[in-house]
């Protein structure tokens, strides 16, 4: 009898290990995983829930509250108000090339679009699971480090990303992509790694994959009044070179015409090399939102642009000399008042903000009033220089030595 007793404990003892594994893993969702991350309180049932005992994760907390309230005043807030006085008739897409991770400036400026698609260098990494992790202030230190130029500056610089993105228990651009949405008030419905062919077309990242794939991530959301929306992440080489066999032009074909959000690009749409994605982006934006390091102002077309200047061009900053546009700073004139900053000139007295609204085929500029709303200067103060003018802007020709050309090689 004492035998079956011990016998009996001990497979017992064998079922409680085999479910434990199991129990201990139970995954938390995206969404919980994103607030945690954030800095936010995940759900109450949530396994991470725990975790917002630790002192490192309140710490966190505090600092990303701090943050992102001060960002928010700052910038997006404004940025909001901005969007909402100047771009009407949006697209249910946009396109935000050269972006890293920043969703962030994404949705501040294109908050009412529906599928947005983002596009850099930078890997995707492993969906997060933090339930695994020993400890969680690692991560947390991983995010708050990654986000620490773009908080304060408005970009990510491009040398640190390579650096911050590889390094901690968790990596790549989801768990920053994460933060953001969490940040701006979305609900994760699900998330996946994707992969494109060459023909554009999306694939489960189970699917059998030829060698060099185009990686990426597909994260659905919800925005705050409950709408589903879409953000694809691509991790690509956007040169000439890295397009021509990616697919990812041909994606993005299934989505055009959208709109599209250039920031802190590194001038590299002014190079020869990355001709192809510049003329795709002029041949399918029915808007572009940049600052000067986006699109050089002579390789858009004058009779099918109008052109909004805002803000005050004072030319690149020191890191990328030669980038001067005589053309832009003429645009510039007659610029209407600008009240954030944006780009690598990120103090609001020194930053640059050009909107390019695309006008309807046989129409002249004045047709872009109609994509701009009549009030959009009622939400500044008029310019010193006189009223606004009632149509946008048109180039004047070009100088006789077009400073544009005097870029280094890429």
């Amino acid at each position: 009898m004492r035998r079956v007793t011990m016998m009996l404990a001990v497979l017992a003892g064998v079922v409680l290990l085999a479910f434990a594994p199991a129990a201990a893993a139970e995954p938390a969702t995206a969404d919980d995983t994103a607030r945690l991350l954030a800095g936010m309180p995940p759900s109450a049932a949530s396994p991470l829930a725990p975790l917002t005992q630790d002192p490192a994760w309140q710490r966190h907390q505090r600092s990303f509250d701090s943050a992102f309230g001060q960002l928010e005043q700052r910038q997006l807030s404004r940025i909001h108000a901005w969007a909402d006085a100047n771009l009407a008739a949006p697209r249910p897409a946009m396109f935000y090339f050269f972006s890293g991770p920043d969703f962030l400036y994404a949705d501040a400026f294109y908050s009412k679009a529906t599928t947005y698609v983002m596009a850099a260098l930078e890997p995707t990494g492993p969906i997060p699971d933090l339930v695994r992790l020993p400890r969680v202030g690692p991560s947390l230190s991983y995010v708050e480090h990654s986000l620490q130029s773009l908080l304060s500056f408005s970009f990510f610089i491009t040398k640190q990303m390579k650096t911050d993105l590889k390094e901690g228990e968790i990596s790549g651009t989801l768990p920053i992509l994460y933060v953001f949405l969490a940040r701006t008030g979305k609900t994760i419905r699900s998330v996946d790694l994707v992969w494109l062919d060459a023909n554009g077309a999306l694939h489960e990242a189970g699917e059998p994959q030829p060698p060099h794939a185009t990686q990426g991530a597909r994260i659905v959301f919800a925005d705050a009044d409950g709408l589903e929306k879409t953000l694809y992440y691509v991790s690509t080489d956007l040169s000439n070179s890295g397009v021509k066999s990616s697919g990812f032009l041909k994606f993005c074909d299934t989505f055009a015409p959208g709109n599209s959000l250039l920031k802190s690009a590194s001038y590299l749409l002014h190079s020869g090399a990355f001709s192809t994605v510049r003329s795709w982006l002029l041949n399918n934006s029915a808007t572009i939102i940049q600052d000067d390091s986006g699109i050089p102002l002579a390789s858009y077309d004058s009779k099918a642009w109008g052109f909004f200047p805002f803000g005050r061009y004072a030319g690149p900053v020191d890191k990328f000399p030669n980038m001067y546009q005589e053309r832009y700073a003429v645009l510039f004139e007659r610029a209407q008042p600008l009240d954030f900053g944006i780009g690598y000139r990120w103090r609001t007295n020194e930053s640059n903000l050009l909107l390019s609204v695309r006008l309807p085929a046989g129409e002249t500029s004045a047709s872009a009033e109609a994509a701009v709303t009549p009030e959009r200067s009622d939400q500044f103060e008029r310019p010193r220089r006189g009223p606004r003018p009632p149509a946008p802007i048109p180039l004047s020709p070009p100088p006789r030595r077009d400073d544009f050309w005097f870029w280094p090689r890429w």
